[in-house]
């Protein structure tokens, strides 16, 4: 994992650099600024990410890309750079222009500020060469394979054995482990390849996800380690996470407060962890899918994968990042997702149950309890349910939401919980005229 960036300007090294100090989290092994063509670009990262700095000094090319589902990467023109993000948004990339003029590129958000509040975010599967945005890959509903289930379940696992040992490496790595299916399928997929598996669970006291997540460590042996939470820790890390997430919508943060704090820990023994993120929109884990006709189910879960970029995906980069880490996505390596795209939806949720053939795929790998899961948001399934909603509501009057609910972009806060976090958003970010290049959860509730 590093963190990039750059301005189209050859006298700009104190400005990368500054927009450096503020992405420092995400890797403090090396660093890299260099000037040159009318250019100033930089990066910074983790030792594992050497290969990065090489491509500095020999190509003019700075990049996160740890392994084939992950990549921003911009790459030094005559004209300026030349922007590329990978086809689902697994790494994050942001754009803008100083005084209308001056191209400049982040990782994140809060280095971009360092010298603009002109942000936009690349889209997925796009390459930017600072005139037009041009799409290389467009995630699309394709025609179903005519092929047995059976078949079809030994290729989805044979294609996630594949992602998950691509990510392997040395062995130092660990895995979130929630309990659900997901996490489950990636932390025993992993576990023949590494000596000492770590994996990590957090919740409050007696959280469904605790229980399933040691169930699952006790069947693959791996070395477990759990985070109880009090409901206080989670009131006092609030404007921490919020600050790493960048974003204020009200189920990304609830989501992100347990997630961050697991992967602190985490930290503290691997410098890499496997997320199950992307199970649920590439194999129908979510429970309202059931409702729909199945000849809508394919274009909604294309949509909702392509959501995932500024949601989901930016929690699991912003979790991980903020303590150093690297989060691998073995659901979104693209081998996975061509696959899942071409599996029939009748595969995916069959007699009412979620993400069908995905259980079917790692019967002999796990135990009964965790194939017949059915799935919990993160947030519930950790034990945090309605507790910070409650507080939002004891902290924001009727009357304060209802004059602060409106942005001065023209967008609505949703929720009281929503006005909550936009306080503390705004405490560190200030106030923007265009809030385009932050994601909304869909179905989000709203007051």
């Amino acid at each position: 994992m590093t963190a990039i960036a750059g301005i189209a300007s050859p006298d700009q090294f104190e400005q990368v650099e500054g927009m450096l100090d503020k992405m420092s989290h995400r890797g403090g092994d090396w660093r890299d600024v260099r000037r040159g063509r009318g250019k100033t670009f930089g990066a910074l990262g983790l030792q594992i990410d050497e290969r990065a700095k090489e491509d500095i000094r020999r190509f003019g090319l700075v990049s996160d890309a740890p392994s084939q589902t992950r990549l921003a990467q911009a790459q030094a023109t005559g004209a300026g750079f030349e922007l590329r993000r990978d086809m689902l948004g697994v790494a994050p990339l942001y754009y803008g222009w100083i005084d209308g003029k001056l191209l400049c590129f982040a990782t994140e958000v809060k280095g971009l500020l360092e010298v603009t509040r002109d942000v936009h975010e690349l889209p997925p599967g796009a390459m930017f060469d600072g005139k037009e945005i041009s799409e290389y890959y467009c995630l699309a509903v394709k025609q179903p394979l005519q092929r047995p289930e059976d078949e079809l379940a030994l290729e989805l696992r044979r294609r996630l054995e594949k992602s998950v040992r691509r990510c392997i490496g040395d062995g130092q790595v660990g895995a979130w482990l929630s309990g659900g299916l997901d996490s489950s399928t990636m932390a025993a997929l992993a576990r023949p390849y590494v000596d000492k598996l770590h994996t990590f669970a957090a919740g409050l006291p007696g959280a469904p996800d605790l229980a399933f997540a040691l169930m699952v460590a006790d069947y693959i042996q791996s070395e477990h380690h759990e985070v109880i939470i009090q409901p206080e820790d989670i009131l006092a890390v609030l404007p921490e996470v919020i600050y790493y997430l960048e974003s204020f919508d009200a189920l990304l943060v609830r989501s992100s407060v347990m997630n961050y704090l697991v992967a602190k820990r985490a930290s503290d023994y691997v410098p890499a962890v496997f997320s199950g993120e992307g199970g649920d929109e590439l194999f129908a884990g979510y429970g309202y899918l059931k409702d729909l006709a199945p000849s809508r189910l394919p274009d909604e879960l294309v949509e909702i994968a392509g959501r995932l970029h500024n949601t989901a995906l930016q929690r699991v980069d912003r979790c991980s990042s903020a303590h150093g880490t690297v989060a691998h996505v073995g659901f979104l390596d693209p081998e996975v997702v061509s696959l899942a795209l071409e599996i029939p939806v009748e595969y995916k949720l069959c007699d009412g149950v979620e993400k069908s053939i995905l259980r079917h795929a790692m019967a002999d790998a796990l135990p009964d309890p965790i194939l017949d899961r059915t799935k919990a948001k993160f947030w519930e399934g950790a034990g945090v349910e309605d507790l910070l909603a409650e507080h939002a509501d004891e902290q924001i009057s009727d009357a304060d939401f209802a004059t602060q609910r409106h942005l001065p972009d023209g967008s609505r806060l949703n929720t009281k919980e929503e006005l909550f976090y936009y306080r503390l958003f705004r405490e560190h970010f200030g106030e923007f005229t265009d809030l385009s290049w932050m994601g909304r959860t869909k179905g989000a509730p709203v007051s």
